[in-house]
């Protein structure tokens, strides 16, 4: 059938070529890809019917309410909003979580884990950052911790990532953090992304595209997939908006 959406510019059509593009560019097979795009078309739906999944809706499928400003949603948003328009396109939907798939290197899983503590886009994780986000995550989790446990999680954290002892945390030593955490690794993966047509069968959708045919149709979309990873290069190159 192949996946089509509309937006309130006009109807887009996104078509085998589109879904094969996207295939090849994140670890998601056509068939998985599918399945996504009906997720993404009931989460876009919840509140107004666009075609998009705009703030609302986002804050309604995390948290199951909207409206309570929270750090850590905005930065999840800014992760998926990867045009930084406001709403979530499908392309942005899929390759915001393709980093959470189980066959996603840990390199690319350490440098996003990097960068959604690094509020400011310092290029480092400095303590007033992780803080602001630890009570984020914890106000996300509807918990109050005293400010003694909170400092306590800081400074833990600090002598066991800080080496340089010069009070802000830079990528070396954060890929260190990450290799010494497993769970920390396992956090940052979702099992389910890697059996979407069997964990959700109401999900499935006979593509049009066999899986087996990607590559010999990659040849086809050369051009379309060239300027799409142009892109996504350049979203890269800069400080992600997590």
């Amino acid at each position: 059938m192949g996946c089509m959406y509309s937006t309130n510019n006009g109807r887009k059509n996104f078509g085998n070529c589109e879904c094969i593009i996207l295939a090849s560019e994140t670890c998601f097979s056509v068939n998985e890809i599918e399945a996504l795009y009906v997720l993404y078309r009931r989460l876009g739906s919840s509140a107004v019917d666009e075609g998009l999944i705009n703030k609302k809706e986002f804050e309604l499928a995390l948290l199951g309410n909207c409206g309570q400003r929270n750090l850590f949603v905005d930065r999840v948003f800014k992760w998926f909003d990867l045009k930084n328009n406001g709403v979530i396109t499908f392309e942005d939907f899929v390759r915001s979580l393709s980093i959470f798939h189980p066959s996603t290197s840990e390199t690319d899983k350490i440098a996003f884990a990097f960068n959604f503590y690094d509020v400011r886009n310092t290029g480092y994780i400095e303590r007033a950052e992780l803080k602001d986000m630890l009570l984020a995550i914890f106000e996300e989790l509807e918990v109050t911790p005293s400010d003694n446990l909170v400092e306590a999680i800081l400074e833990k954290t600090f002598v066991e990532v800080d080496h340089k002892q010069d009070g802000k945390i830079d990528q070396e030593e954060w890929k260190e953090y990450m290799a010494r955490s497993p769970l920390l690794m396992k956090n940052m993966t979702l099992p389910c992304l890697k059996e979407l047509t069997t964990t959700f069968p109401s999900f499935f959708i006979s593509s049009e595209v066999c899986d087996s045919d990607l590559r010999a149709a990659r040849d086809v979309c050369g051009s379309k997939r060239s300027k799409s990873s142009s892109k996504i290069q350049n979203h890269q190159s800069g400080p992600y908006l997590v």
